[in-house]
């Protein structure tokens, strides 16, 4: 079926797929609109086909550390050029780093947007289904940084692997000591998971930053209510891997 002709254009359609959920979001050079969050399982040809139909643009710009689905977005791109991210095209930043192709792309991404966007030295501190600190150093480079389990990832390991306690929405404890199984649960989730962030920070900034100003940026689901709590962190940017995209295809258009 051949798609409408279409006299809306802009940019870009950058699209950023993670290991839960991909996001998709139309862009100028200067900024991005509202994401659509859909289910990285539930990513097909036919539905990011559908969604690029709706505007005419000049390129389609990725992340993805999902390899099965980048066919699709190729196949359903059509004669549209596409733009893949990783650490051979122009980040903005350079890479100090042993095995610059086993950065994940995502990770580049951010790095990127706090560069640009922020200044360096920076820590990009990403809350999706695992939570990755990111470092880029006073001389723009990336240098590597820290993996660990997602909050969802934790409070959902318990759900599966225990009989009694239950699922959880995760929100802000009233209190550390817990009056009931989901309210010691969840002081355990938040409180804890805020622990861990300050540790890894302080850890971080420790070895690599003893002295001067540090900019400590939180983006994915859970940044708001982690970071609510943490002075450490500077700024929450929500859609910080877009924005990354949208300054990688600046750099390289």
């Amino acid at each position: 079926m051949k798609r409408p002709v279409l006299t809306r254009a802009t940019d870009y359609l950058l699209v950023d797929v993670s290991n839960s959920y991909a996001k998709l979001a139309f862009a100028s050079t200067k900024r991005i609109s509202t994401p659509v969050r859909i289910a990285t399982n539930k990513l097909s040809s036919s539905i990011f086909s559908r969604f690029l139909g709706q505007r005419r643009v000049r390129k389609v710009v990725v992340s993805s550390v999902v390899p099965k689905k980048n066919r699709a977005i190729s196949k359903a791109a059509g004669k549209t050029g596409v733009l893949w991210l990783n650490s051979a095209v122009k980040l903005g930043v350079g890479i100090d780093y042993p095995a610059p192709e086993t950065i994940g792309a995502d990770r580049l991404a951010n790095a990127a947007a706090v560069a640009a966007l922020y200044g360096c030295p920076a820590i990009v501190v990403d809350f999706g289904t695992a939570v990755t600190f990111d470092i880029v150093s006073a001389r723009r480079n990336y240098i590597g940084g820290v993996i660990a389990p997602g909050l969802e990832a934790v409070t959902n390991f318990l759900y599966q692997r225990t009989a009694l306690l239950p699922k959880l929405s995760l929100k802000e404890p009233r209190r550390a000591i817990g009056r009931s199984t989901i309210g010691a649960m969840l002081s355990g989730a938040v409180f804890g998971y805020r622990g861990l962030v300050r540790e890894i920070l302080a850890r971080i900034q420790a070895e690599q930053f003893p002295s001067g100003k540090l900019h400590v940026v939180a983006t994915g689901g859970y940044a708001r209510l982690i970071a609510a709590q943490l002075p450490e962190i500077t700024a929450v940017r929500a859609h910080l891997t877009l924005e990354g995209l949208r300054i990688m295809a600046n750099l390289n258009s």
